[in-house]
């Protein structure tokens, strides 16, 4: 072969070789992101074992997430500083938005059940998205991916582990020791308001399908405007600064006192049963929700 040929062979070889590269992201995995964390909540079992990380657990695994969740690129440095921790991290597009994600998971029934944590790739997160209680508040994973798709630049914080795992110590929305609210304070602290999405009975606080509230927080335009939009379309909401809501307010949760210690943005939401279990109320919710936070933003 001559010189000349031996030449446009190797160059050709090294289009090829830019073009696999440059093409890689459109050969990630598609994934449905709402059906897993709907599998993700659903293998959260009440009597799994559970602990909080040690504080270099907690260290070695915000030195791994908060770069992910705030726009990093690397991931592969991260998986390594992960794995130890038993999470899994995965990358994909989204089958519905063919948004790109970065996500970390620890294994159900795991004593390190410390969590599934979503965010767009390489993006700046713009608000945290937050179900504390899965497979108790049923149904609460799906309207915060689901929120999360109609929201660009969301990190989602899913605890890992069933509220009453290891007689209540997996409580993460009253327990300042788990990951979850490590994770959740570490994200306020950059000042970015925080969306936590709870459910109740219906018999608990009977007429009414949303409450509102701060937490213990004090209510800010994003409160009003989320009441606003969700009432628009029918639903009776609670607005727990001007009335009381059956202990519904999440004042005692510890994402909402840190926030308020800061001095950021804290959305305690309850939605009744038979919202969170109807794909058409659910989805209002959720445009209502998006609505909301998409007028509230920079």
């Amino acid at each position: 072969m001559s010189a000349r040929n031996l030449l446009v062979t190797a160059l050709g070889l090294t289009c090829v070789a830019v073009l696999a590269v440059i093409n890689i992201p459109d050969r990630l995995p598609k994934l449905d992101l709402v059906e897993r964390a709907s599998q993700f909540a659903g293998a959260l079992e009440a009597n799994a074992p559970y602990r909080p990380p040690t504080v270099r657990e907690g260290e070695n695994a915000l030195s791994g997430l908060i770069p992910l969740l705030t726009g990093g690129k690397d991931t592969q440095s991260e998986v390594k500083t992960l794995t130890p921790l038993g999470f899994t991290v995965t990358e994909g597009r989204d089958a519905t938005t063919d948004r790109r994600f970065v996500m970390a998971a620890t294994e159900p029934g795991d004593e390190r059940g410390w969590g599934m944590y979503i965010a767009d790739y390489g993006a700046t997160p713009k608000q945290v998205i937050e179900v504390p209680h899965p497979n108790f508040d049923l149904d609460t994973e799906q309207i915060g991916v689901q929120l999360y798709r109609a929201l660009p630049g969301s990190a989602v914080l899913v605890a890992g582990a069933h509220r009453r795992a290891a007689n209540g110590l997996a409580d993460v929305a009253h327990n300042a020791n788990s990951l979850f609210n490590q994770v959740a304070t570490a994200l306020a602290r950059k000042g970015l308001p925080q969306v936590q999405l709870h459910g109740f009975d219906d018999k608990s606080l009977p007429g009414t399908g949303v409450v509102v509230s701060g937490g213990s927080t004090p209510h800010t335009q994003l409160h009003v405007q989320i009441a606003d939009r969700i009432e628009a379309d029918g639903t009776v909401v609670c607005r727990a600064w001007q009335q009381s809501c059956g202990n519904l307010e999440g004042t005692t949760n510890v994402q909402g006192q840190a926030a308020d210690s800061m001095g950021t943005v804290f959305a305690h939401i309850e939605s009744d049963g038979s919202i969170r279990s109807d794909p058409v109320l659910r989805a209002r919710l959720v445009a209502a929700l998006a609505a909301a936070l998409s007028s509230s933003g920079p």
